[in-house]
């Protein structure tokens, strides 16, 4: 048994545990814990410095969850999308490929509630179909390992996946979804570099929700994964609570960078059942994504989504104010200081701004540059 499963062996996973660990009291939740499951590494636990901080937010759980029961289990609809067992097909040209139902912690506003914390990994005969539907289907050139989180799966197994994956002709990409990095850096060992490293192009998108969870051993792990030619995007969940705020946000995105991680999402919170305590408005997250934009680098910047109900696809969100009015004239835009400035339209019959244009009536923005 290697270092990080003995670690992920002691984790927090009963009631008792959390009286003893965390002082809560275990009549309380234990009706929620029949519903949905609870881990917190050791690496984890050592995070929370105090009751109801934004670590202890995201995976103690919490009564009021089971007061939320008119949510949808599932509302994503992906069920509707899986073709075969553990595959959701939504977008044209790229599916999800569930392959363990196991996290290292069981955050308590996952989207899939309804299925994580059950047993079990992807067994050869799923793993078989799931690939011979990508091989029937050669307009799918990505493919994204999600789950539960498919850096559990031991190295042996992990290798196998990726293996079958990499030998359909079609597929260019292969993605991996984690919050293991952050919650079990002991998983990511030179062993798992070094053989990740064999089926380029990957990537990984890793899950991190507060600046607290960057600890030197995640930056560590980070660092390792990057140092494999892995490129990593962040993946961020907008919670009431933990991260509503700008400048945790902002700082949150720059530790990232520091890491070698580029922020790619910030998640407005999906409609599960059990989670609509940590739902903040739409309005919240447009005012945290202009207070970054412009007020660090735009490396630090993220798109803002939110995963369309019922299985419509991520739907990215930006403040309506920086375009101010489109014609066939010009552009008026406003920045992040709140100037306005002219950009002209293309004149169809001209291919540049003749030096008349470039001082005339319009207000130009300066060409861009490096920021």
């Amino acid at each position: 048994m290697e270092d990080w499963q003995r670690e992920l062996q002691s984790s927090i996973t009963k009631p008792e545990d959390l009286a003893r660990e965390l002082g809560v009291d275990p009549d309380a939740i234990r009706d929620v814990m029949k519903e949905y499951r609870v881990r917190i590494t050791p690496h984890v636990l050592k995070q929370i410095k105090e009751k109801g901080d934004a670590v202890w937010k995201q995976v103690v759980p919490e009564a009021v969850e089971g007061d939320d029961l008119l949510a949808a289990a599932d509302p994503l609809n992906e069920d509707a999308d899986s073709p075969v067992p553990h595959l959701v097909h939504r977008y044209p040209d790229r599916v999800l490929l569930m392959v363990t139902n196991q996290c290292p912690i069981y955050c308590r506003f996952c989207t899939r509630k309804r299925l994580v914390g059950k047993p079990g990994f992807i067994s050869k005969g799923d793993l078989d179909r799931a690939v011979d539907y990508i091989q029937r289907h050669p307009e799918i050139r990505d493919v994204i390992l999600s789950g539960g989180d498919p850096l559990l799966l031991t190295d042996d197994h992990l290798d196998r996946v990726l293996k079958a994956l990499r030998a359909i002709p079609h597929l260019e990409i292969i993605r991996i979804g984690s919050r293991v990095p952050g919650s079990l850096p002991s998983r990511i060992t030179e062993k798992l570099c070094a053989m990740v490293r064999k089926y380029h192009p990957i990537y990984m998108n890793l899950h991190f929700n507060h600046p607290e969870e960057i600890t030197p051993e995640v930056k560590r792990a980070c660092e390792r994964l990057a140092d494999a030619g892995i490129p990593l995007g962040s993946q961020t969940v907008l919670l009431k609570g933990v991260n509503d705020d700008p400048e945790v946000m902002k700082r949150l995105m720059q530790k990232l960078l520091a890491c070698r991680v580029k922020p790619y999402y910030i998640y407005q919170a999906d409609l599960t059942r059990g989670t609509n305590h940590f739902r903040t408005t739409v309005e919240d997250g447009l005012a945290i994504l202009k207070a970054i934009q412009g007020h660090t680098s735009g490396m630090a910047v993220p798109h803002y989504v939110i995963d369309a109900p019922g299985g419509g696809g991520k739907v990215p969100l930006l403040p309506a104010d920086y375009l101010v009015e489109l014609n066939a004239r010009e552009a008026i835009l406003k920045n992040y200081e709140g100037r306005v400035f002219q950009y002209p339209q293309v004149e169809p019959d001209k291919v540049s701004m003749t030096p008349q244009h470039a001082n005339g009536p319009f207000k130009i923005l300066n060409n861009g540059g490096d920021e």
